[in-house]
């Protein structure tokens, strides 16, 4: 069986799970309502209304549901299903009124209606409103591969308008060896969590009279965020990218223009009427990079045209989904758009997947591959443009990921409306994967804009696009550098670099002396001095991960060196040059330790 089908079979397998959780719930709550269950990347879940039942007590009952699945998946029972009419299907879930406003969609969209049952072989039944994609024997799965582990609240449907419902998660995998295996590398991440982190080492924080999903960037927090961009700005200047900066709103016009409104309405936050127009905070810089091309008629001696900026953008992302750092309403993004002739545009984008290569070693990321999402035969109604480009543009896509040779795999869903698109995912110290950054060959916007340049000919041609960001954005990003590098950053990243302790008071000036030397190499430190105790010093600095501590007493003040100690456990001993020059070549050459 391929790579492809052995996943198929494993979402499989986690939907047949969610059926079978829902159906322990039901004999243990029977006034409860089912919602929906679906397969995600670790197991399952199902979103149920309680209502006014006595909701899950904790571990307890968590294991008793557990126990409960695997009875009935070592009772075996296999699949049914049929095709039924709207009426009878509302008739059939008379009570719910989720499963309703599930079937009323299903029947607007002219799409099956179909039930499926499972057959329990003690003659028990279990019905469920599902399009499908389940096992065909509940034996086939390993009783000891899955397990429900909590519950959290979940709007219906997502939306924080409507009720909310306990979503009950479940993990599921091939077998029970990968099952524990995952226990625990999510054991390790918990020690990793980029929330407790960010609080812990002071990075960054939220504020309910700001808003939900609005991140504060705090001092340290802000040093590894300036210092990525700068690095990002500095690699991209030799690379030929031009830096703009654009406004943060605009008439709605222009999304109109793009096609982003209506489809993109509900992810946008809502107009503010100026004189007696409607204004738009910007979700994406896309349009504005386009506008920013129009702004004169452009000669193919100017292609490609990389035009760079790290643009605030803000999207309304419904509060269920905001978690942490990695899904916020408002974020930095290391944004570009490359305009360039078609004919070339394969051998740009092979560019472009170098330049995440050449960033992900730097940052000692050693495992990563592409996934292209292309349309979704089931949904073709959505996608804007002609076949032609869309084909073209997607055969430009694997062309370009086959001859980068970075593993890549195909996901036929998931294309923006514009066309195809390529996502980097990366994989943590630990093995935990993230979606670090979308990339794009768009030959759409060029047309829906009326972008043109003069070509060698003289005539005037339409150019293609590459959307790309490599770093994402920088809320994202570097909540997966925290867990990535379980908040101990780099030199170079490390919003202090050193800490310098003296031991006593006699100690002192030759500590502020030294640290005001260090300043003056722009390399970034803290200090105690000797009233603060030094075993507490000391503690702090390990604590807060950073590279390297200084503790200063008679003996190096005596000497006129210093003491090196880093979190790695080193030691050496010093002069203040060599001290100077050694932290200054870590930082140019971004050491990982």
């Amino acid at each position: 069986m391929n790579q492809e089908n052995l996943q198929k079979n494993l979402s499989d397998k986690r939907h047949t799970l969610s059926h079978v959780l829902a159906s322990v719930i039901l004999e243990k709550y029977p006034t409860v309502k089912l919602t929906l269950g679906p397969a995600i990347d670790n197991g399952f879940y199902y979103d149920i209304d309680f209502g006014n039942e006595s909701k899950l007590n904790g571990d307890e009952d968590l294991k008793e549901i557990t126990k409960e699945m695997k009875k009935k998946i070592n009772l075996g029972g296999t699949f049914s299903h049929k095709e039924t009419g709207k009426d009878a299907a509302i008739e059939f879930f008379t009570d719910n009124e989720y499963k309703i406003e599930l079937i009323n969609e299903i029947a607007e969209k002219g799409e099956k209606i179909t039930l499926y049952t499972i057959h329990f072989t003690n003659g028990e039944t279990f019905v469920d409103l599902c399009r499908g994609g389940h096992i065909e024997n509940l034996k086939d799965i390993d009783a000891e591969s899955f397990k429900i582990t909590h519950t959290a609240g979940a709007y219906w449907r997502g939306s924080e308008k409507n009720k909310m419902l306990t979503r009950v998660y479940g993990l599921a995998f091939d077998t029970k060896e990968e099952l524990e295996k995952y226990e625990k590398q999510m054991e390790e991440a918990k020690k990793r969590d980029h929330r407790i982190l960010g609080e812990k080492l002071d990075l960054f924080c939220f504020d309910e009279n700001i808003g939900k999903g609005l991140p504060i960037w705090l001092p340290k927090g802000n040093i590894i965020k300036e210092e990525l961009e700068k690095w990002a700005k500095e690699t991209e200047e030799k690379m030929g990218y031009q830096r703009i900066t654009t406004p943060i709103i605009t008439k709605d016009n222009l999304f109109y223009t793009s096609g982003h409104l209506p489809l993109y309405k509900e992810s946008m936050y809502a107009p503010i009427e100026i004189e007696g127009e409607n204004y738009y905070i910007k979700p994406m810089n896309c349009p504005f990079h386009h506008r920013t091309f129009a702004a004169r008629l452009r000669s193919y001696k100017e292609l490609p045209l990389r035009l760079a900026e790290y643009g605030w953008c803000h999207r309304y992302e419904d509060s269920g989904s905001l978690f942490g750092m990695m899904r916020v309403r408002g974020m930095q993004m290391n944004d570009a758009h490359i305009y360039i002739q078609k004919e070339n545009a394969v051998e740009e984008f092979i560019n472009v997947i170098r330049l995440h290569e050449y960033y992900y070693k730097i940052l000692g990321i050693n495992k990563y591959e592409m996934e292209l999402s292309l349309r979704d035969p089931n949904k073709m109604d959505k996608y804007h443009g002609n076949e032609e480009d869309w084909v073209d543009a997607e055969n430009m896509t694997k062309e370009a990921m086959e001859k980068s040779g970075v593993p890549y795999k195909i996901v036929n869903e998931g294309a923006a409306f514009y066309g195809p698109k390529m996502d980097f995912q990366v994989y943590s110290s630990i093995g935990r994967s993230f979606s670090a950054s979308t990339n794009q060959l768009d030959l759409y916007m060029g047309k829906a804009f009326n972008l043109e340049y003069v070509d060698k000919d003289g005539t005037r041609k339409t150019p293609a696009i590459i959307h790309r960001a490599p770093l994402g954005t920088h809320e994202r990003f570097i909540g997966f550098l925290i867990e990535h590098f379980s908040g101990a950053f780099p030199i170079w990243l490390s919003p202090v670099q050193v800490v310098l302790i003296s031991v006593k008071d006699s100690s002192d000036d030759y500590m502020r002396d030294l640290n005001q030397k260090l300043k003056e190499k722009s390399i970034r430190t803290e200090i105690f001095e000797g009233k603060e105790g030094m075993g507490k010093s000391v503690r702090y600095a390990k604590d807060m991960k950073y590279p390297y501590w200084i503790v200063i007493g008679d003996k190096e003040v005596a000497e006129g060196k210093v003491t090196l100690e880093s979190r790695s456990g080193e030691k050496s001993s010093l002069s203040i040059d060599e001290l100077i020059e050694k932290l200054k070549k870590e930082v140019e050459e971004k050491k990982i330790d």
